[in-house]
C-alpha cells in the first residue's frame, strides 16, 4: 500500500509541475498581454485533483491522520484554479490579473502543502 501511496504522491507532484510549468512558460506572453491557459495547465490541475482525492482516501484507509482543514483549504484553492482555467481555456488571451491569480494560487497551494503542519 505504501508503494501505491508514493506513486500517487509522484503523480500529484507531476500535476503541480504541469500547472506551474504551463504558467511559467506563459510569463513572457503575460507581460505582453497575450498569455493564455495552455492545455498542460488544465491537465495538471485535473491531475492534482484526482491524485489529491486518491491520496486522502489511501491515507484514511491506512488509518493515518489527515488534517481535514488543510485538505479543505487546498481543495478550495484548487477548485478556484481549476474553474478559472477551465472557463478561460479556449480564450486567445487572458487578462494579466486573472492569469497572475492562477499562478499565485498555484504557488500558495504548494506552500500550504509544504508549510502547514
Amino acid at each position: 500500500m505504501d508503494v501505491l501511496l508514493h506513486v500517487f504522491v509522484g503523480l500529484h507532484i507531476i500535476g503541480i509541475a504541469s500547472l506551474l510549468g504551463g504558467f511559467l512558460t506563459q510569463m513572457k506572453a503575460m507581460g505582453q498581454g497575450t498569455a493564455r491557459f495552455v492545455p498542460a495547465m488544465l491537465h495538471g490541475a485535473l491531475t492534482m485533483l484526482v491524485t489529491g482525492v486518491a491520496l486522502v482516501g489511501l491515507n484514511e484507509a491506512q488509518d493515518h491522520s489527515v488534517d481535514n482543514i488543510k485538505i479543505g483549504v487546498k481543495l478550495a484553492v484548487l477548485i478556484v484554479i481549476l474553474g478559472l482555467v477551465y472557463v478561460k481555456r479556449d480564450d486567445e488571451k487572458v487578462e494579466k490579473p486573472l492569469f497572475g491569480l492562477v499562478g499565485l494560487l498555484t504557488v500558495v497551494n504548494v506552500f500550504i502543502a509544504v508549510l502547514w503542519t
